[in-house]
């Protein structure tokens, strides 16, 4: 029997630059795109098929921010398929960016110049919004709706003398410093992607410490510095061609640093990677980078994450209360 592959967020980017690696790998596989915009998805579908013609893609709507449409799509999940190989968990939002130009140019000319554009770090600030469900937009997309998600479908995911695989999209923004479980949301805060991609680091962990007797494996990767819609959405004034004149900039700078993967092809090598690893051989401590020499080449590294497991199974106990009160809330919805 084919596998059967979820991934969210595949209508652009690193998850559609992942679903045409894995089609190629195996065109026989059952291929889910889960995501918010059909309309999108249907174009994404048009262009695997395109490519793959006998490939089976199915389309399935789904917007993590939103609780009722994740419970929705994991019902739906349940009728079509009977077990989940892989859910690659890849949407994600970065609201609102603030961009500090003077601490751009500051550090353009300094030694922090490569994780500054790497992570960043000292240059991005987020706004927030909330949901209609009372919940952090970054919180809810990145993070909780992918946590609910996963709850649903374990009837498919964990079954006796089976294996599957739950892969989460980090950052190398994911920084401890932006993490409060005081302030899982991040209500207070002015990174709420840094501390969204930090607490799924800790999930993925607690996910393992629970499940992997049943059959279940949690994952965490960084894709590196891609060119996707985010990122050029982090400065959406900006002409295109402004963003032509820095890729040279970014090509020469990924001669000193593999972390530069620049195209969605190259951040999707650990997601791809993990496809082909049997998951029990995998350390539920590291995350898998997507790497790419100066000379073009990808690979894959696994790299201890700042995490604990206190930490992990506070914030893995916190969601659980979390979801026990957003599934209230709706049943008394008139």
């Amino acid at each position: 029997m084919s596998s059967v592959v979820l991934v969210t967020g595949a209508n652009s980017g690193i998850g559609l630059a992942l679903c045409k690696r894995l089609l190629a790998e195996e065109p026989g596989l059952q291929l889910c795109l889960a995501c918010r915009n059909l309309g999108r998805a249907q174009a994404a579908r048009a262009a695997l098929l395109t490519s793959h013609p006998k490939a089976q893609v199915a389309l399935l709507q789904l917007d993590t921010s939103n609780i009722t449409s994740v419970l929705n799509a994991a019902h739906e999940v349940k009728l079509r398929y009977n077990r989940l190989g892989y859910l690659y968990l890849n949407a994600g939002i970065m609201p609102n960016p603030e961009f500090d130009v003077k601490a751009f140019f500051k550090g353009l000319f300094s030694s922090k110049v490569i994780t500054m554009f790497a992570t960043g770090d000292g240059i991005l600030t987020q706004k927030d919004n909330s949901t209609a469900d009372g919940l952090q937009e970054v919180f809810a997309t990145n993070l909780f709706g992918h946590f609910l998600l996963v709850r649903e479908l374990m009837p498919v995911l964990c079954q006796a003398g089976q294996t599957s695989q739950v892969i989460w999209t980090s950052s190398s923004n994911a920084h401890r410093s932006a993490f409060d479980l005081e302030d899982m949301q991040h209500r207070k805060g002015t990174q709420p992607y840094s501390s969204s991609k930090y607490a799924s680091d800790l999930l993925s962990l607690a996910l393992n410490t629970h499940f992997n007797k049943q059959g279940m494996y949690s994952s965490v990767i960084c894709p590196g510095f891609v060119m996707t819609n985010l990122t050029y959405g982090i400065l959406p004034s900006l002409p295109g061609f402004i963003w032509t004149l820095f890729m040279p900039i970014f090509w020469l700078i990924r001669i000193c640093t593999n972390t530069f993967t620049l195209t969605p092809y190259n951040g999707a090598e650990a997601l791809f990677w993990l496809y082909k690893q049997n998951p029990e051989s995998l350390d539920s401590r590291a995350k898998y980078h997507s790497l790419t020499s100066g000379l073009g080449n990808n690979y894959t590294e696994p790299r201890k994450m700042d995490i604990d497991e206190d930490m992990s199974e506070a914030l893995y106990n916190a969601l659980l209360e979390l979801e026990d009160s957003v599934k209230k809330m709706l049943k008394e919805k008139p």
